[in-house]
């Protein structure tokens, strides 16, 4: 019970360094979606769209090799500095290139080349900071850790609340007055850039020690066993990215010109009603892959493994359930301008969808164990193949309601293809009863609420007290071993 009690202590800090943030973001899906009008929204997302594709390749699976590399080798500061220097030398490369060609960047893309700056000089910032904020998991310090997301997060909401909010109400009854010249009009996008930008370069203000006290020693062998190590993540991660965010890239290309933007506005806006399960399913992993390298050796790993991912199926069933039942709720608080709820019909397919990769990513601990991360990648290569089809397929029909079907379909696939592989390299005795019938009566239950009593609260809610019932009957005796522990 002292490994599941330091587990949840690390996810519950871990999750609030990254549930906070989120929350506070809610405030911004308001302020953006009450500021800007949904072509203006849409394209907003289309750039940051861009921008999670280049995180992903300019951290090249270095975050994960170094998780790997640290829990087994004795040199841990040459593990440090050597993943530090290879992604410094590798973001300044990128910096000098990508300046060179944001005028070329900003045509292909058809983004004001000004974004597209705000937009290369953000993805450096947070590139510099992947490894030192590794170094802090690794040492487990979430708390070190959350302070500093959290500040990031405040820092660049504080702003975007300062610059739509405030600034243009300062510079019309004080025109003459010096935050009145900070003052553009139809320059909402910009202002957005920029206070990402501010707290970006905040966030690396705050780490930037790490860089002085190295010693900037590269150790070239130990290097190419961390790329050979992480290029198959790099790989997985671009098919992740391909998964998460190409749906709205391929939304604004496939649809005519005068919508395009229009419909990513609004399928957007209502996909961050599915953000509750992202932040669970986020939180769950940065305290969980650390723990996973670091008990891999223990006698009982196999069963520690298989009782996490039951616990995290049954939580994850219940937000599933519970956030569908309250969707159109949140929306009002969310999404205040009524033009962005035409989506909401794609809320219960993307929730779904973030739970099946929240599974998805408890079920992967074998390859990377394994050292089998090639095979990580063909599954989500193949999650990629079903994203790419589906869209081009459906979108031109269905419009945004064929991106969340292609987004289920590829987390889907890659969820059952990864316990298939697993069952073969790595066996976890995964209680696939108990698993199956909280995933099975969740999505029954929130099927029944939200496409035949949707908005009757009468029954949603009755239908949560039965599930979490089910669960406490089902799981009483563990629950009573935890309680009374802690007693």
């Amino acid at each position: 019970m002292s490994l599941y009690k330091n587990l949840f202590k690390q996810t519950l800090i871990y999750g609030l360094a990254t549930v906070l943030p989120r929350m506070l973001s809610f405030l911004l899906v308001m302020v953006h979606t009450d500021k800007l009008v949904k072509k203006d929204y849409g394209e907003t997302t289309i750039l940051l769209a861009y921008m999670v594709f280049f995180n992903v390749i300019l951290s090249y699976g270095m975050e994960t090799a170094f998780f790997r590399f640290y829990n087994s080798e004795e040199n841990k500061k040459g593990v440090i500095q050597t993943s530090t220097i290879s992604v410094f030398w590798t973001s300044i490369g990128f910096l000098f290139i990508s300046l060179f060609l944001r005028k070329i960047l900003s045509s292909w893309i058809n983004v004001d080349v000004e974004y597209v700056t705000y937009a290369i000089w953000i993805l450096v910032l947070d590139a510099l900071v992947i490894i030192p904020f590794s170094k802090l998991r690794a040492e487990q310090r979430p708390i070190v850790y959350a302070v500093i997301k959290i500040g990031n997060v405040v820092i660049n909401m504080a702003l975007n609340v300062f610059f739509l909010l405030f600034l243009p109400e300062i510079a019309q009854n004080n025109p003459d007055s010096f935050l009145a010249t900070l003052y553009f009009e139809n320059f909402q996008i910009g202002y957005i850039f920029m206070a990402n930008l501010i707290a970006s370069l905040a966030t690396f203000v705050v780490l930037s020690p790490n860089y002085f006290r190295l010693k900037w020693k590269l150790d070239v062998a130990l290097w190419k066993r961390m790329m050979l190590y992480g290029f198959p993540i790099l790989i997985a991660g671009i098919a992740f990215a391909v998964n998460e965010h190409l749906d709205k890239i391929i939304l604004a290309y496939l649809l005519p010109e005068n919508i395009g933007k229009s419909e990513v506005g609004a399928y957007a806006a209502c996909y961050k009603l599915g953000l509750f399960m992202v932040l669970f399913a986020t939180a769950f992993r940065l305290g969980i892959e650390p723990f996973f390298f670091s008990h891999a050796k223990n006698e009982n790993a196999k069963q520690t493994y298989a009782t996490i991912t039951k616990f995290f199926v049954i939580f994850g069933s219940l937000i599933l359930l519970s956030v569908i039942v309250f969707a159109d709720l949140l929306k009002q608080i969310m999404i205040k301008d009524e033009s962005y709820w035409e989506a909401m019909k794609v809320v219960p397919l993307i929730i779904l969808a973030n739970f099946f990769l929240g599974i998805y990513n408890n079920l992967s601990v074998w390859y990377k164990l394994t050292d089998k991360t090639k095979i990580g990648a063909y599954i989500s290569i193949v999650g990629a193949v079903f994203t790419l089809l589906l869209n081009y397929l459906l979108i031109p029909k269905y419009s945004y309601m064929g991106s969340a079907i292609g987004t289920i379909a590829a987390y889907g696939s890659m969820m059952i293809i990864s316990y298939v592989l697993g069952n073969k390299y790595y066996p976890i005795p995964y209680d696939m009863k108990k698993i199956g019938g909280y995933l099975g009566i969740s999505i029954l239950f929130s099927i029944l609420s939200f496409y035949f009593f949707r908005e009757n609260y009468l029954v949603g809610i009755p239908l949560i007290l039965i599930f979490t019932y089910f669960i406490y009957y089902n799981e009483k005796e563990t629950l009573l071993k935890i309680i009374k522990r802690k007693a």
